[in-house]
């Protein structure tokens, strides 16, 4: 792992947990802390590969169960909403944020409104942080076009084994909005073995490939440093060891991102469980 110096980072020696001498051990409590809230997205963009069909989230019982949801992520006390949306648009973000506040822009759809704006507006912020990175990937398209390689390649089996584990994915979910509210879909995307699952996935596409031709390997690789750049900006945003961050993002990137907090050892990290999982 490369360590790039910023200003933000905390360089003190942590030693090994295993040491004995209790002096050695690290503050735990002498650092920001982090919760990485994973969801669907409300607005149904069909933009990933498996798409999971989300029912009208504006009728009256699913904003309650919204409002619900919010409720309880307060207990979480966050001093910064971060969400899915890049930091060259955030102009644009705070403008569509402060015309809420002010009772002047309706909530959308997407989740990044439904849920980043209410929460905010309840903690009485002024502001939501833009943190993605979504920028085309700086290669030959055809160099990461895993399906068609899979396809003419006879690796299709591949391809449906990671494929296969969003369809129960999506499967799950379906069974869960039918029956359940919009927090047990919470709960359930944010469950540890669903994110694992959900990861496994881009694993699966990593082995597409032959010889020297990576195809599955090079976009797994770009999707790593996309999170590793919403990583990078989660700690520009972080200002104090007071802070408590909430980022609200694709359930999909959360393995990623919690693995680089837990290497990095930079923020205390918190499961969204602790607050929205009331059984």
């Amino acid at each position: 792992m490369v360590v790039i110096a910023t200003s933000h980072l905390d360089y003190r020696f942590q030693p090994d947990p295993d040491m004995s001498d209790p002096d050695m051990s690290p503050d735990m409590s002498q650092k920001p802390s982090i919760m990485f809230l994973g969801s669907y997205h409300m607005s149904n963009p069909g933009k990933d590969k498996i798409n999971f069909q989300a029912e009208d989230v504006l009728t009256p019982k699913r904003q309650r169960e919204i409002k619900q949801l919010v409720n309880l992520l307060i207990k979480y006390g966050p001093t910064k909403i971060a969400v899915e949306y890049s930091p060259g648009k955030v102009a644009e973000l705070e403008k569509m944020y402060l015309k809420y506040l002010s009772g002047d822009h309706e909530l959308g759809r997407n989740e990044r409104e439904q849920i980043g704006f209410r929460l905010a507006k309840e903690m009485r912020q002024r502001k939501v942080y833009a943190v993605d990175w979504n920028h085309k990937p700086p290669v030959d398209p055809v160099s990461i076009d895993y399906e068609s390689f899979a396809e003419g390649n006879n690796q299709k089996a591949v391809l449906d084994e990671s494929f296969s584990r969003l369809r129960k994915f999506i499967e799950e979910m379906n069974e869960i909005q039918r029956e359940g509210s919009i927090a047990d879909i919470f709960i359930f995307i944010n469950n540890t073995e669903t994110l694992c699952e959900m990861h496994r996935s881009y694993l699966a596409i990593a082995q597409i490939g032959k010889d020297e031709q990576y195809p599955g390997a090079d976009w797994v690789q770009y999707w790593y440093g996309r999170n590793l750049k919403i990583f990078t900006n989660l700690i520009r945003i972080t200002e104090s060891d007071d802070d408590r961050i909430l980022l609200l993002i694709g359930a999909g990137h959360i393995q990623i991102l919690k693995q680089f907090v837990e290497d990095s050892g930079y923020f205390n990290l918190e499961s969204p469980l602790k607050y929205i999982d009331l059984r």
